[in-house]
Formats: C-alpha cells, sequence, structure tokens
C-alpha cells in the first residue's frame, strides 16, 4: 500500500519584518568581518513603527558607522518611502553593542590554557539533503524560495510596481512513498498599493509568479489563494513587529529536516548555531550527491568551550545502499567536525552572510555558499565501493 501525504513549507521576502532583522543583523557582522576576519558578533535586530534597535555583543578591531550600516540595508531592500511608515531616511535607530563575555571568550580563543578553538556555545546541530530536486533540497521550500525571490524580483525591476517589499509564500505537496508528486497547493500573500483590485492583483500573480516559477510542476488544478484577507496594503515593521532569529525553519528546510533551535543571524562562524549547521548541511549533501542515501539527515552536538563533538548520527530514513554504521565511519573519516576545521574548510570569515539571510542558507548555487559544494562526493562513493 503506497504511503501518501501532503507536506507543506513556507518562505517569506526580504521586505518581512523579521527578515529585515536578519538582513540587519547579517549586514553588521559582514561589516565586522570585512575589516577584522577575527571579530566576534552576536548582533540581535528589533524592528517596529519607524524604528529599529540593535543590540549584542561584539569583540572586534572593525570600527564603522553602524547606523549607517542600518539605513543602508533597509534602503536595499525596499523600505525608502516614508507611506510605508518605516523608512530608511527617517526611521529612529538605537544602537547598544557590548564587547564579548569574556567568560565565552575563553572558550573559543586560542590561548596558553585553550589549546583548540572549543564551541561557542553548547547545543544540537542539524543537516539534511535529499535527492528530489537538482538543489538536494525539499520540493516544498524549494518552491517557496523561489515564489518570494520571484516576487522581490517583479517589484524591484517595477514589472510588478504595486508590489510592496513585505510578502509570503506556502507550498503544499503531495508525496507517495517519500518522492514528491504533485504541487496541491500555493499560497502568496504580498504587500500591494492601495490602488489595485484584488482581482488584478491575482491575475498578475498568478501569470508573473506563480506559473513561471512551477514550471513542469505548474497543472491547472492547483489550488490558488492571493492575499486570502482580501487586502495587505499595511505591511512591514509598520504592520508587525519583528526580530532577529524568527524564522529558522524558513532558513533550513521548511520543516522537513530536524532543526535544532539555534537561529544563523547576526552570529561569526565561532557559533556553532551556524557554522556547524552549515557543515551538517554539507556533509549530508555530499553523502546524498554520493549516491550513499536518497535522503539524509546529520545531527550533531557540542559543548560549550570543547573541540570535539560530543555525538554525530546520521539517518538515511532507510534510503541508505550501504549499512548506516559504515557511512558514520567514512564520514568521521573524511570531515573534521571540530569548530575550527569547519570554519577553515568552509572559508567562513568572510563578508558572506548578508546575502544568506533571505531566501534560504540552503539550496543555493552561488560561490559564496561554500557548504553547496559536492567537492567531497566522488571521495565518499569510492570509499563505499559504490
Amino acid at each position: 500500500m503506497p504511503k501518501t501525504y501532503t507536506f507543506s513549507s513556507e518562505s517569506v521576502t526580504e521586505g518581512h519584518p523579521d527578515k529585515v532583522c536578519d538582513h540587519i543583523s547579517d549586514a553588521i557582522l559582514d561589516e565586522f568581518l570585512r575589516q577584522d576576519p577575527e571579530s566576534r558578533v552576536a548582533v540581535e535586530t528589533l524592528v517596529s513603527t519607524d524604528f529599529v534597535t540593535v543590540a549584542g555583543e561584539v569583540t572586534s578591531k572593525g570600527k564603522f558607522d553602524i547606523e549607517k550600516v542600518v539605513r543602508d540595508t533597509i534602503a536595499e531592500i525596499g523600505y525608502d518611502n516614508p507611506a510605508l511608515k518605516f523608512d530608511a531616511k527617517t526611521c529612529e535607530v538605537v544602537v547598544k553593542i557590548d564587547p564579548q563575555s569574556p567568560n565565552i571568550s575563553q572558550g573559543v580563543t586560542v590561548s596558553q590554557t585553550q589549546e583548540e578553538q572549543g564551541a561557542g556555545d553548547q547545543g544540537l546541530m542539524f543537516g539534511y539533503a535529499t535527492n528530489e530536486t537538482d538543489e538536494f533540497m525539499p520540493l516544498p521550500i524549494s518552491l517557496a524560495h523561489k515564489l518570494t525571490k520571484k516576487l522581490a524580483d517583479v517589484r524591484k525591476s517595477k514589472e510588478l510596481a504595486w508590489v510592496r517589499p513585505d510578502g509570503k509564500s506556502q507550498v503544499s505537496v503531495t508525496y507517495v512513498d517519500d518522492k514528491p508528486q504533485r504541487v496541491e497547493t500555493v499560497v502568496i500573500s504580498t504587500q500591494h498599493d492601495p490602488d489595485i483590485s484584488n482581482e488584478e492583483i491575482r491575475k498578475q500573480i498568478i501569470d508573473k509568479v506563480i506559473k513561471p516559477v512551477c514550471g513542469n510542476w505548474w497543472h491547472d488544478d492547483i489550488v490558488i489563494h492571493v492575499n486570502p484577507t482580501g487586502k495587505f496594503e499595511i505591511g512591514g515593521p509598520h504592520g508587525d513587529a519583528g526580530l532577529t532569529g524568527r524564522k529558522i525553519i524558513v532558513d533550513s528546510y521548511g520543516g522537513m529536516g530536524r532543526h535544532g533551535g539555534g537561529a544563523f543571524s547576526g552570529k561569526d562562524p565561532s557559533k556553532v548555531d551556524r557554522s556547524a549547521c552549515y557543515m551538517c548541511r554539507y556533509v549530508a549533501k555530499n553523502l546524498v550527491a554520493a549516491g550513499l542515501a536518497d535522503r539524509c539527515e546529520v545531527q550533531i552536538a557540542y559543548a560549550i568551550g570543547v573541540c570535539q563533538p560530543l555525538s554525530l548520527m546520521v539517518n538515511t530514513f532507510e534510503t541508505n545502499k550501504i549499512p548506516e554504521e559504515k557511512i558514520e565511519k567514512i564520514l568521521n573519516s573524511h570531515f573534521d567536525m571540530k569548530p575550527a576545521s569547519i570554519v577553515s574548510h568552509l572559508d567562513l570569515k568572510r563578508p558572506i552572510y548578508k546575502k544568506t539571510a533571505g531566501y534560504g542558507h540552503f539550496g543555493r548555487n552561488e560561490s559564496e555558499f561554500t557548504w553547496e559544494k559536492i567537492d567531497k562526493a566522488e571521495d565518499l562513493r569510492k570509499a563505499a565501493g559504490l
């Protein structure tokens, strides 16, 4: 009897209040790393109506105008109109940054008493990959991200000049025996100018956004909801307050793969919340690309100040081509999961993070996203005897 179920994932645009915060936090992180690659950064952002506050802990040789970075980032997203009641030029910006705690620093800084960089905190991290899409990502989150990215593209190009920065997508996909078969439902909510009808919004979103993105997955029976409340003029931080780190499922696998709970944005790579999640994705993607499994989830755990992982687990959901015990041995012999090794191998002390803040940290074939490379796949295949 085939196992049939429907799975849904969502994405949000860069103008969503929480994503505005992620972009600001990562833009600040990037500037510190640009000036000082050894920077220790943990920056959180909160936004509301014409108001931004940035707070956190930073130890760095970098010196710059944080308020300018905040305003430039807001303008780049598209909040440059006073009518939106969140404007890059006029919003109030409050900055409260303190140095990193010395109690944390002593665990992640190499010294006479600390021979090797330890983890920046305790925690558990996951990475996931599946061969159901070319990006080795689950189809629902892959399509959801492409929809929100397309929504931003048609706004910025003025192809749909009435679109405003805030927006969301949601995609429901039917699976049979864990393989995607059909897109069932697409939801698009987009902030818009007041002088356009709901009927015109729906027509243009279907023609200019949904159909091009769905491609071969398009069929005439897809259930489509566009702005289902009937109006979405008030949006962005004026409509809802936003915080850094509140879209961790959007940032990862749309709920298909598990999440350890730690957010990514605003954190330098000494924080394993970020760097170890990137490494686990790298491992899982290479294992699947090598043909060792159709699906793979990797979990790792750390203690603060300790360089060796506490645990490492591989779950292939019974899609493994060789025993999972052998896969774990191959993993241990081909990947160094200590924090300093992760940062070095993935070259993470670079100002690359603002780009990750929108449309997912995974499944992106861009040069900065080193954790998306499948450069270990051939070695893993040989080690497995495939």
